[in-house]
């Protein structure tokens, strides 16, 4: 890690510097490593530890470096591979599937899901809550919206609520054919339901991903799945075997 010329660069001194770090971290650093103080990497770059401390706030929002109390900060271990492509995927709840049940209600979805779903204004679906680990870490919280009338043999005498009943919906919903699927991603905020089982703070950076399964010539269900941002990378391989991770150098798509 080398004295870098700051001020000639268009870019803020912060987000220039951010760069920096990253590489540094990648060639010079092993995952687990106390970075130096914030006096000593501020000498070292010659820039005032606001500036710094901007940069490593950056990183650490970017899952490149983690604060640990006691510790001091860390380099970060890679992201967590994730796959979300939808040649891996049946049925929620399918053999296979790594979800877990959470909670299932009877509610009312967003306006959002309602559109997806095609939904009466106030017509109330299950919504069944998961939540995906990895390492014994959670990586991803999900709410799947299922109207009722694509699981009209729902037995009515079970628990209205709670693990049992999301087991029952998901177990309805796999009686049927699927047709397809389809599914996107996108940058959101945490709120604040999904950033408490996240382990995150509401309003953090995360991934979005939306699916529609398609049954009997509509949709059956909607899933809507909010992934950690900071330690997860998604993986499609339906067919191009495309695969972003978080180092550039690792970015494969053919």
């Amino acid at each position: 890690m080398g004295i870098t010329q700051l001020d000639t660069v268009p870019e803020p001194k912060y987000w220039h510097l951010k760069t920096v770090l990253s590489e540094a971290l990648d060639s010079d650093f092993a995952v687990g490593e106390v970075l130096p103080n914030e006096r000593d990497l501020a000498s070292r770059f010659g820039v005032a530890r606001a500036t710094l401390r901007q940069a490593l706030e950056q990183l650490e929002l970017e899952g490149r470096l983690q604060r640990r109390r006691g510790v001091g900060t860390t380099v970060a271990p890679p992201r967590v591979g994730v796959d979300v492509g939808a040649s891996q995927h049946g049925w929620p709840g399918a053999v296979g599937d790594a979800w877990q049940p959470v909670d299932c209600v009877t509610s009312v979805p967003p306006v959002a899901a309602a559109r997806l779903l095609d939904a009466e204004a106030e017509e109330e679906v299950h919504t069944v809550r998961r939540t995906r680990m990895s390492h014994g870490q959670p990586v991803a919280a999900e709410l799947l919206y299922v109207p009722v009338g694509s699981v009209p043999d729902l037995p009515g005498i079970e628990a209205p609520s709670g693990p049992a009943r999301a087991r029952s919906v998901l177990r309805e919903l796999q009686r049927l054919g699927m047709d397809g699927q389809d599914r996107a991603v996108e940058l959101g905020s945490a709120r604040a339901d999904d950033a408490k089982e996240l382990d995150r703070l509401p309003g953090a950076p995360v991934l979005v991903v939306t699916a529609r399964y398609f049954a009997a010539g509509r949709t059956a269900a909607v899933s809507v799945a909010t992934y950690r941002a900071d330690t997860c990378r998604l993986t499609f391989g339906d067919q191009g075997d495309m695969r972003i991770s978080h180092h550039a150098q690792e970015r494969k798509a053919s």
